[in-house]
């Protein structure tokens, strides 16, 4: 009878020979966990009455999305390093999961970042190199503690604002910390977005009821906006999207969207509180896609990714509470990309859903 200790020799010599025969199989990023039914992926938006304008496109997890090619077999020793694997620790769910995402954005390479509050990091999705990376860092010797929005900028420089830490961490390409915006300025900021165009960065300081503007050098050059409901007063603004010379804020306690200038003069307002689908009772996330003239707002309490055109007329509504494809669980951020694809923080699902626009003629 082979005793223990002799079974842990046997297996740690089948370990090494299988690790030195084993390479990194190549991985590819696909959009979606590999576990859902056919049909799932044929959902579109409007359900029915109206030709489709978005098509369920996948969702983001974390390592689920991360699998090798069909085409790609796997070695002998690999096959036997993953039935050790198994045997000494069990089938184990991959940890490197999203849990509770917050905001996200896409850069000009395609790459995915994503704020997870829970995780305390940053989560980028590397579709180019088959990668996912966990940036934890906000500087040198502290980590994130509450990672909410997300931008880049043109150079490929990443922004994260915490909440907790008070300030907006600048992150190289590669996730070094290489700095920071607004310590001592901001109490607690959510929303970010940048005007390329200009070199400044938006940012929704929400226990301020402010939107404070930083230039390129960090330094802070105008703030707007005061508490209250008037026009112009913010009640903790959250989210916020810049676009055709337009600052799109959600004024979450205000149940609504106020529209500035990009000086921070009120233009405009839309939306209102109420329990019918178009309606605010309390709204996160925003985004705008100025090529297809359309906005879309997360209204996080009633589960729904809202569809206004630019003027603030409701065109639609996607979602609804559950957890089911195209269903949300208290939702967050939203953003888009140069593909027409709207990406959703579906936040108490631990997932990002992602939609394909299919245009307006289709």
């Amino acid at each position: 009878m082979v005793m223990r200790g002799q079974l842990v020799r046997l297996l740690s010599m089948l370990l090494a020979a299988a690790l030195s025969g084993c390479a990194e199989l190549p991985k590819t990023m696909y959009l979606d966990s590999g576990k859902h039914r056919p049909e799932q992926a044929a959902q579109v938006w409007p359900r029915a009455g109206s030709l489709p304008r978005f098509a369920y496109a996948g969702e983001l997890l974390g390592e689920p999305n991360f699998r090798a090619s069909p085409d790609v077999k796997e070695s002998a020793g690999r096959q036997l390093l993953a039935w050790i694997v198994g045997l000494t620790h069990g089938n184990s769910a991959p940890q490197r999961v999203l849990q509770r995402p917050q905001g996200g954005a896409v850069d000009a390479a395609g790459r995915i970042y994503i704020s997870d509050v829970s995780r305390q990091a940053v989560f980028v999705f590397d579709s180019q190199a088959g990668d996912l990376m966990i940036w934890e860092w906000a500087d040198e010797s502290k980590r994130f503690r509450s990672p909410i929005g997300v931008a880049v900028k043109s150079n490929g420089e990443v922004l994260v604002a915490d909440a907790e830490l008070g300030r907006v961490v600048r992150l190289a390409t590669d996730g070094r910390p290489i700095g920071s915006i607004g310590d001592g300025l901001l109490v607690r900021p959510t929303g970010i977005a940048l005007d390329q165009q200009q070199g400044l960065l938006y940012v929704a300081d929400t226990r301020a009821n402010e939107i404070k503007i930083f230039d390129s050098e960090g330094v802070m050059r105008r703030r707007f906006g005061a508490g209250g409901d008037g026009a112009g007063q913010l009640n903790s603004p959250t989210y916020l999207a810049v676009a055709k010379d337009r600052v799109y804020v959600t004024d979450t306690l205000n149940a609504r969207v106020q529209v500035f200038d990009t000086d921070g003069q009120f233009v405009s307002t839309f939306g209102k509180r109420g329990l019918y689908l178009g309606d605010f009772t309390l709204p996160k996330g925003i985004a705008v896609s100025s090529s297809d003239g359309l906005v879309y707002v997360v209204e996080s309490h009633y589960d729904y990714l809202l569809v206004f055109d630019l003027q603030g007329n409701f065109l639609m509504p996607i979602g609804g509470s559950g957890r089911e494809t195209g269903q949300f669980v208290l939702p967050a951020g939203t953003w888009v990309d140069q593909q027409g694809r709207v990406y959703v923080a579906d936040m108490l699902n631990g997932r990002v859903s992602i939609f394909q626009f299919l245009g307006a003629d289709s």
